[in-house]
């Protein structure tokens, strides 16, 4: 069988012509799609020996033009709506060497200045050399009719910057950078993206979104670059402390930094000392700790320095006094609300009316809650404007809905502006509020401390509320430990729980794993809380895909697709989210449409925002439902709990698969019902922190699957992952005889 026969699948009817299983060949006849960056498109192609064929190409097809001859490398893929299309990994053009290819080519407008009628005229003049004209000979172009002087020179300028790109491409193309990162290349650099690349790859890592130092350093080595060259130790380096930022350090200690670095790029300890010296000496990276013994990356230094001179001014001055009646005003809204404060409550709240920052920890059923609610009726009295917030969009319209009045993520109330890359709350324009209240903060890194000290106004009371004992934040620092640890500001304590009936035994798990026991399960039907032992790693699975399709709906009208969401500690493995989002996926939604560029999403599939898109207005950890596919412009359309979203091609890859998603991912949120996987496959990440957030997460049900020995190996680990951070030390004012350690911190929890 030729390559041509066994390129495209069977009853496929459009033969790629000249290449092999992985490889199409051909002329773009018309493009059918693409995104407003360029990166993404759909085109369909004209086979050289098979002039009818029209096989459809889509993927990273930057800048392609009707009339080009292009080599695509890739694989042949099936689409449910669409039928047979080949996925593009890379490619490269040739220019077209036919006269009706040439007037194709140029007619696209991919030469500006040149339309469909003067492309034609061209052509008509130069027949198959017009390109050739174009290349060489551009002075003939004043031979064709409507071409002056002035309408030439922008022909050829802007011929030759698209010769550039395609250069360039090419060039980038050939040392192994995908056309998706090439045309990012090409955006930051332009013109000297051939030079810049070619003098130091390693500075594509610092510059270029996407690329890493992994990246880059494939691309150096394809360019010949010296293994022991000081830019790679230094970019290596700064990879170390990068990745370290990403298990939540703001800082490193240098001891660490030199191992890790000199593992990474098997050098000596020299060469990566001298590297860390020539990084500090341009200020790429600052020493920190007391003797210097630390180093850091100098957004997250600085950070933590503004956050802690910020908090430590709000801290240190004098809280106007609310009311002289606090008591008879807690008395009035305990009438009001029905509630009956606990005392911890009443020294919360009093200290909220004394103290200009007031730091709330408490575990579920604490009543942290009712204290919000308590709290603002203290502001109201004293006619505070207040502000309140959240991390993510379903913690806020929890506490909304919980403490009554209107709150919002703390991206909106700082009113981060896409177009400028920034929040547009800030010290120069402050927020307009008297009091501040933040729920979760254990969820709030320090650049988001850092943003909302910043726009909070010189006289604004700060509460600040969260759960020590939960997950520390996805970005690096440990906020509120550190917060508590440093002793920079007063802190009040809810451990009273006060919701102990035959409904809370959720509730009393989680406080059962808080305190190093295994919880007891719920007896027969009744009670909230249930764990289904399973050893067997497929049939948990099996369990798990029961529990969420039949078991629940049926038992506790539960829909699986709104109100169950199945939590685990990883990614990978058979009962990591991707192997559950699968089985889930086949078992809820098999037979929802399938939508280009979205990763196996299909309509009526729920899924998960991966990052921050701040012109969309949804944010990591967002969940919802697709509702809609608009199948011509290859749009789908996304119900979030704030409101329809809809997103264009090049945005789909942003959405996961969220019938199971990690319990890193779940803070902030709260679900009708969890079923929360573990195992001894997730050794790596059996913590008791871990156990006792996925337990939280849960409002009316919670079922755990997987194995006890797991469970018991999760509760006995009270050692939460080490985080180097310097927020205390800088909190406490005095660095030497300050405790920043992770033990100083937990023992302050």
């Amino acid at each position: 069988m030729t390559g041509s026969e066994s390129a495209a699948p069977a009853g496929d009817g459009a033969a790629a012509s000249g290449g092999d299983e992985g490889s199409l060949r051909g002329t773009v006849h018309s493009i059918v799609y693409v995104t407003e960056d360029g990166s993404f498109a759909v085109v369909r192609l004209q086979s050289e020996t098979d002039p009818d064929s029209r096989p459809v190409a889509v993927g990273p097809l930057a800048g392609v033009r009707p009339g080009e001859l292009l080599h695509l490398q890739g694989a042949w893929t099936h689409h449910r709506r669409h039928g047979s299309q080949f996925k593009v990994a890379s490619f490269h053009s040739v220019a077209p060497s036919t006269a009706a290819g040439i007037e194709r080519f140029l007619a696209s407008r991919l030469v500006k200045g040149v339309g469909p009628e003067l492309a034609k005229r061209i052509v008509a003049r130069f027949g198959a050399g017009a390109l050739e004209v174009l290349d060489r000979h551009g002075e003939r172009l004043t031979e064709v009719a409507g071409i002056g002087p002035d309408r030439r020179d922008r022909i050829l300028a802007s011929w030759a910057d698209h010769r550039r790109l395609r250069d360039t491409m090419i060039f980038l193309q050939g040392h192994g950078i995908s056309p998706a990162y090439a045309l990012r290349i090409h955006r930051r650099y332009g013109s000297a993206a051939r030079r810049a690349v070619t003098e130091n790859p390693y500075r594509l890592a610092e510059e270029v979104a996407g690329i890493g130092f992994l990246i880059a350093d494939r691309i150096a080595a394809s360019l010949g670059v010296d293994p022991d060259s000081p830019e790679r130790a230094a970019a290596g380096v700064l990879h170390v402390l990068g990745a370290g930022a990403g298990r939540g350090h703001t800082q490193m200690p240098v001891d660490a930094v030199v191992e890790a670095s000199a593992e990474l790029l098997s050098a000596g300890a020299p060469a990566i000392d001298d590297a860390i010296r020539s990084l500090c000496r341009r200020g790429a990276v600052l020493t920190c700790g007391a003797g210097g013994r630390s180093i850091a990356l100098p957004d997250l230094r600085r950070a933590e320095q503004r956050a802690a001179a910020r908090l430590r001014a709000l801290a240190g001055q004098p809280a106007p006094a609310l009311s002289t009646g606090v008591p008879r005003l807690l008395a009035a809204f305990e009438r009001s609300s029905g509630v009956a404060l606990s005392p911890e409550q009443r020294r919360a709240a009093s200290a909220a009316a004394q103290a200009a920052v007031l730091v709330v920890t408490g575990g579920p059923g604490t009543g942290k809650t009712t204290l919000i609610r308590a709290v603002l009726s203290l502001y109201d009295a004293a006619d505070l404007r207040v502000q309140l917030a959240a991390p993510t969009g379903r913690a806020a319209k929890r506490i909304e809905e919980q403490a009554g009045q209107p709150a919002s993520t703390i991206h909106r109330l700082l009113e981060y502006s896409p177009r400028e890359g920034r929040f547009l709350r800030d010290a120069e324009n402050p927020l307009d509020c008297d009091g501040l209240i933040l729920d979760e903060l254990s969820m709030v890194d320090i650049s988001l401390l850092d943003a909302v000290l910043a726009a909070a106004p010189h006289d604004c009371r700060l509460l600040l509320v969260g759960d020590s004992d939960q997950l520390p934040s996805v970005g690096p620092g440990d906020v509120l430990a550190d917060l508590i640890a440093s002793g920079a500001c007063p802190v009040a304590r809810l451990t009273t729980v006060f919701r102990q009936g035959d409904r809370s035994a959720i509730v009393m798990a989680a406080h059962a794993v808080n305190h190093g026991r295994v919880p007891r399960r719920s007896d027969g039907e009744a009670g909230d809380y249930f764990f289904v032992n399973r050893d067997d790693r497929v049939a948990a699975c099996n369990t798990i895909v029961h529990l969420v399709t039949e078991r629940m709906p049926a038992r506790f009208g539960l829909d699986p697709r709104t109100d169950i969401q199945v939590l685990t500690p990883m990614n990978r493995g058979d009962l990591g989210t991707a192997a559950l989002n699968r089985r889930l996926q086949e078992a809820l939604n098999p037979a929802g449409a399938a939508i280009e560029g979205a990763a196996d999403i299909r309509v009526g599939d729920r899924v998960m925002q991966t990052r921050n898109d701040y012109q969309l207005e949804v944010f990591n950890g967002d969940i919802g439902l697709v509702r809609d596919l608009d199948a011509e412009d290859q749009r789908a359309l996304v119900d979030f709990s704030a409101g329809p979203v809809w997103y264009e091609a090049a945005e789909l890859d942003s959405l996961a698969l969220a019938y199971a998603i990690t319990i890193h991912k779940s803070q902030g949120s709260e679900f009708p019902a969890a079923v929360i996987s573990i195992a001894t496959e997730h050794y790596p990440m059996l913590q008791r922190n871990l156990l006792y957030t996925a337990l939280t997460r849960a409002r009316r049900l919670a079922v755990v699957v997987g194995s006890g020995r797991a469970a018991r190996i999760a509760v006995a680990n009270a050692q939460a992952r080490e985080r180097h951070t310097g927020l205390v030390e800088l909190l406490a004012g005095a660095p030497s005889h300050a405790d920043p350690s992770p033990a100083a911190r937990r023992a302050a929890r």
